[in-house]
């Protein structure tokens, strides 16, 4: 007999098994948005026990949480492939359709998605629970119309519900991208064209939440919820939004209507478009759907017929199921093989195209040493458990049984390692690296965490399980945050959003730092009282982040306004820049050339004109206020002289004196001044006012304070060249080749005017007590203030005094030489200075001023 024929002789229908349940079985049929899987909850919850199986692991997790949130969370389980969740008294279970378990002491069982059947992939796994799992008191199918006559024809005692749609779908054609209105969907499929289509929405309408079904179910989670809570308005995804995400989507367009199902490229079903088609008009919110336009000539189309079947929900009705032996017998690898290719055992069924487990174990079987390895129906069937690893990573059933192979090898004898484990793991806890990078890593950890798992697999499992949850949430974090940083331009979104008819009500505020903020997104930044938009805006952003600003700047600008005026009315609130006023580093204005040194004009910055009239008068009177206590406080000397300046009272000459001695910054030096022409009652004034007649200068001691001479220095530059700048702390002396205002210079260096009049006063009461002419003045004084004797000598010559150096000692004798002796020997004019007139009268009064004169 030839061997074909053999094969084929054990390719004998399989025998049905049989249910031995007494529940009710109801099959709930409809659309999309009709509330089948909002029943089946309130079902599972109203009976002791309970489990329903989803198509998606994202699915189970979701009704995991309201279920929770009913029943606590003690007593609720979440089981699938890569996670488990199973307290010790857990009654209500929410699992995937491949990890549901068949237990008979549940009292209600639910499928949802059970039109899945029909697929070629997963299609047998649905087909049998469909078939063969039931609750002690109800059984619930969810799917849609399409598989009443398989149900009719499989399950007959079950009571067929239908149920209409809560909200319409209408078709309303092809639309730009740019036309796209919010809170839509964008489907597309494949992974290069969901890119292309986010990237364009970044640019037009400031971004788009990203769903795949490449990606990780938290990273789903997260974008979905980005979507949903409004942070972006467009959703970009594959065919895999179609399945149960309930979304708050008002539009689906479609930019394409084929894809690759994995071993061509074809066009959509109906079935399938009116699934995706569904997702718009949640609730009793009525839903449009329709295609892209302008994708380059191929720009996709519905047919009438399609649009007809979409918005009536009339489909081809599902003729066959997929099934596949769920209880395959384990002798050998060779029997194996052949249950899972055994025929079906209904007309109703069919067998299914190659799956990729079955692909990989009989790959794996072809190989001598592989097969060698697995003996006995234990070994058979634990390497049939192993090949059934699902295939993350997507590479194809020759990249994926190599993986297996390894993963068989390590497995065949025993557990996995826990330090195997938990190194493989760490090498995938990275988070770095770019989007196709990080689903890489989230697809590989996702294998790893279906095997850690497996308690026949893993030693710790418990551990283990928990690390590659974690690793997995580490790298959903950071894929989410690439996506989001290269698909969502969030300040355009906000503005997109609210820019319009309620433009005024935007959340507009101004940091603390000035940059200006919509729902907290920077749009710009105030420099001043102008407003500059972001630099990394796009062009085609800025006339819209100025519109926003613009309307909300008046506001804005009056709360600064009202911020400077009570700044203006603190000491400290403002200070100076050269002759610049600065307020929180802003320029608010500049002093300009007066009509009197100490009386400059204030010019406010060209900012402040964006300011109402109102509130400019108030910031201007505020700097004018701010800038006459300022005046009072530092410059009270020089305003006590300034005002004697202009009082007739003083005479002409006292009153030239005192104008040159407050443009001088109440330092002048003696030969210049002219004193010798005040007589006694001026020379009285004078010193009422606070100003002292030195040896060698003429000054104000109040003026010689630092921050009396910076305010002067400050003013005087408006008017010409002053002389440079002294120190902060007008230290005794300094090291400049200029002598800075309020210093006399001594050579190398420079000593305060007023310390300088301390020394040459301390070296006349030296002279006057000595009995000789010349006498020795100690340098210890000077040296207290830092100054050299060289300069001291200096100082002692300009006052009058010459040195007499000491003899040097004859030779042979010994001791420390001599010190030098001044002698005051004074020129005339030095005499006359000294001199006071007295008050005398007659003739010699007259000679009295001639000699003065």
């Amino acid at each position: 007999m030839p061997a074909t024929f053999l094969a084929m002789a054990h390719r004998l229908p399989a025998q049905p098994r049989k249910n031995s349940h007494s529940g009710v079985v109801k099959a709930v049929l409809g659309p999309t948005n009709t509330g089948k899987t909002h029943l089946a909850i309130e079902r599972l919850c109203a009976h002791s026990s309970g489990a329903i199986g989803f198509p998606l692991r994202l699915l189970a997790r979701e009704v995991y949480d309201r279920v929770c949130a009913i029943k606590g969370p003690e007593r609720v389980a979440l089981i699938t492939g890569e996670e488990r969740i199973e307290p010790k008294d857990a009654r209500w279970l929410l699992c995937t359709a491949e990890a549901m378990p068949s237990r008979p002491d549940l009292a209600f069982v639910a499928l949802d998605e059970a039109q899945l059947s029909a697929d070629p992939e997963r299609g047998h796994i649905f087909t049998d629970r469909l078939l063969h799992t039931r609750g002690r008191e109800e059984t619930m199918l969810l799917g849609s119309s399409t598989l009443e006559p398989m149900i009719r024809a499989l399950v007959p005692e079950a009571e067929i519900v239908t149920r209409p749609r809560f909200s319409t779908l209408t078709h309303v054609g092809a639309k730009k991208l740019s036309r796209i209105p919010p809170r839509s969907a964008i489907v597309a499929f494949s992974a290069e064209q969901v890119y292309v289509m986010a990237e364009m929405l970044r640019r037009f309408r400031g971004g788009a939440a990203v769903v795949m079904g490449a990606l990780s179910p938290q990273t789903r989670n997260a974008q979905v919820a980005m979507y949903q809570a409004g942070e972006v308005d467009y959703l970009v995804a594959t065919d895999a939004v179609g399945m149960g995400l309930n979304l708050d989507v008002h539009h689906v367009a479609f930019a394409g209507l084929s894809k690759y199902d994995g071993h061509r490229q074809r066009r959509l079903t109906t079935a399938e478009m009116a699934q995706i088609a569904g997702r718009a008009g949640r609730h009793q919110r009525d839903g449009t759907f329709g295609t892209l336009a302008g994708m380059g000539g191929n720009d996709p189309e519905f047919t009438p017929e399609e649009i007809y079947a979409i918005e009536e929900h009339r489909f081809q009705p599902i003729t066959r199921l997929f099934w596949r032996e769920a209880e395959p017998r384990f002798d050998s690898l060779g029997t194996l093989i052949d249950d899972l290719e055994s025929l079906p055992p209904s007309p109703e069924l069919a067998t299914p195209p190659q799956s990729i487990d079955l692909a990989i174990l009989k790959h794996l079987a072809e190989d001598p040493e592989t097969a060698a390895s697995v003996r006995g129906a234990r070994s058979v069937q634990r390497f049939w458990e192993v090949c059934r690893l699902p295939d993350f990573r997507q590479q194809g059933s020759e990249t994926h049984s190599r993986f297996v192979a390894r993963l068989w090898q390590d497995l065949r004898h025993g557990y996995l390692g826990a330090d195997y484990v938990a190194q493989a793991i760490a090498q995938l806890d990275n988070p770095s690296g770019d989007i196709d990078t990080l689903q890489g890593r989230i697809s590989a950890i996702r294998s790893w965490a279906y095997i850690a798992q497996r308690p026949d697999w893993v030693l710790a499992k418990d551990e283990m399980s928990a690390r590659a949850r974690a690793v997995e949430a580490r790298l959903s974090d950071a894929l989410h945050a690439r996506l989001t940083e290269r698909f969502v331009n969030r300040r355009t979104t906000v503005l997109m959003r609210k820019a319009g008819a309620d433009a005024g009500l935007l959340p507009v505020r101004v940091a603390d730092e000035g940059a200006v903020l919509v729902d907290d997104e920077p749009i710009g930044h105030l420099e001043g009282f102008r407003f500059v938009v972001d630099p990394l805006a796009r062009a085609a952003d800025r006339k819209l982040l100025l519109a926003a600003a613009e309307r909300h700047l008046p506001g804005l600008l009056a709360s600064r306004a009202a911020a400077l005026v009570t700044a203006a009315s603190k000491a400290d609130g403002i200070t100076f820049e050269d002759t610049t006023l600065i307020w929180q580093g802003i320029v608010v204005a500049q002093l300009e050339r007066g009509r009197r040194l100490l009386e400059p004009r204030l010019r406010p910055d060209p900012a402040l004109d964006r300011l109402a009239p109102q509130d400019k008068v108030r910031v201007i009177a505020a700097l004018e206020q701010w800038i006459e206590v300022h005046r009072t406080v530092h410059l009270a000397a020089l305003l006590t002289l300034d005002a004697a300046s202009r009082d007739p009272v003083s005479g002409p000459d006292l009153r030239a004196l005192l104008l040159h001695l407050v443009e001088a910054g109440g330092v002048l030096p003696r030969d210049s001044c002219a004193v010798e022409r005040l007589d006694t009652v001026q020379r009285a004034r004078l010193k009422q006012l606070g100003v002292r007649i030195g040896g060698l200068d003429l000054f104000a001691p109040a003026a010689l304070r630092p921050s009396a001479m910076l305010a002067w220095h400050r003013l005087a530059g408006l008017w010409c060249q002053p002389a440079p700048l002294p120190p902060e702390t007008m230290q005794p002396v300094v090291h400049n080749k200029l002598a800075p205002a309020g210093y006399r210079r001594l050579g190398a260096e420079s000593l305060r005017v007023d310390l300088a009049d301390k020394l040459l006063q301390a070296a006349h009461r030296t002279r006057l007590g000595a009995r000789s002419r010349r006498v020795f003045l100690d340098p210890g004084l000077a040296r207290s203030m830092n100054l050299s004797t060289a300069a001291y000598s200096a100082l002692l010559r300009m006052g009058g005094f010459r040195v007499h150096m000491g003899r040097a000692l004859p030779d042979n004798c010994y001791g420390p030489p001599a010190p030098p002796l001044w002698e005051w020997r004074p020129h005339r004019t030095e005499v006359q200075r000294d001199e006071r007139p007295r008050q005398v009268s007659g003739v010699f009064a007259a000679l009295a001023e001639l000699v003065a004169r």
